[in-house]
């Protein structure tokens, strides 16, 4: 069980460090109903990330990954494909350079975030005028058409439907790759609950040193995540 855990660790931090998801989030909380709004984009990202966990845990479980002694070969193909996903995008972040990190971190306003982050829709501008419903599938869209994030929670299914453990271990398992996933986004919004506008500051701050080091960071994790991916992969096929 524990060793189980340990091993979904990596996995879980490539869904925590999202720059995407993060400039988003702030982009969100430094607007007007930065509360209703962060909580609304709270929730769509727990319910993508919830509902991936449900759905790959129900797809291997309908495979009977765990009905077998060995490790079925397509799970093999699976873990390599997504190996070299993760490694590929570990090479593009590397490679998007230095000065977009640093506009990133400098950005004050949404308009200068959406800036900063091509990769952010451009209607994101208009973050003002967001209603909770917009902020709320933004969240959901954040994480579901993210293929790193997507692809960290599929491996930890596949993991936790491969590991001999118990149905209340594997469900212990699942609990914690999801609070560890959402925690990072749960934080903030949840200060600006408390804080309101006495929040931005910090959150300003929290920010621009993730912004200016995320390029690095994420680049070195996906290479580990890839790495132990690839390695499992090539154990099964070779």
């Amino acid at each position: 069980m524990g060793e189980l855990i340990v091993s979904l660790l990596p996995l879980a931090l490539g869904v925590v460090m999202s720059p995407l998801a993060i400039m988003a989030l702030v982009a969100v909380l430094v607007s007007q109903r930065a509360r209703a709004n962060g909580t609304a984009f709270l929730i769509g990202w727990a319910v993508a990330l919830i509902a991936t966990l449900g759905v790959s845990y129900l797809v291997f479980g309908f495979l009977e990954v765990h009905e077998n002694r060995e490790p079925p070969l397509w799970a093999a193909f699976v873990r390599l494909v997504i190996a070299l996903l993760l490694i590929g995008a570990a090479i593009w972040v590397y490679r998007r350079g230095h000065n977009r990190v640093l506009a990133m971190a400098a950005a004050a306003t949404p308009e200068a975030v959406v800036a900063a982050a091509p990769q952010l829709p451009g209607w994101l501008r208009a973050v003002d005028q967001f209603t909770p419903g917009r902020s709320l599938l933004l969240g959901f869209g954040i994480f579901a058409l993210n293929p790193v994030d997507v692809s960290c929670s599929v491996l930890a299914m596949l993991d936790v439907r491969a590991a001999p453990v118990s149905p209340a271990s594997a469900a212990t398992a699942i609990v914690a790759f999801a609070v560890v996933g959402i925690l990072p986004i749960a934080a903030p919004v949840f200060y600006t609950l408390v804080k309101g506008a006495g929040a931005d500051p910090l959150l300003e701050r929290v920010r621009s040193w993730i912004a200016g080091h995320t390029s690095l960071l994420n680049a070195g994790l996906l290479v580990l995540i890839g790495a132990m991916q690839l390695q499992k992969a090539l154990s099964t096929l070779l």
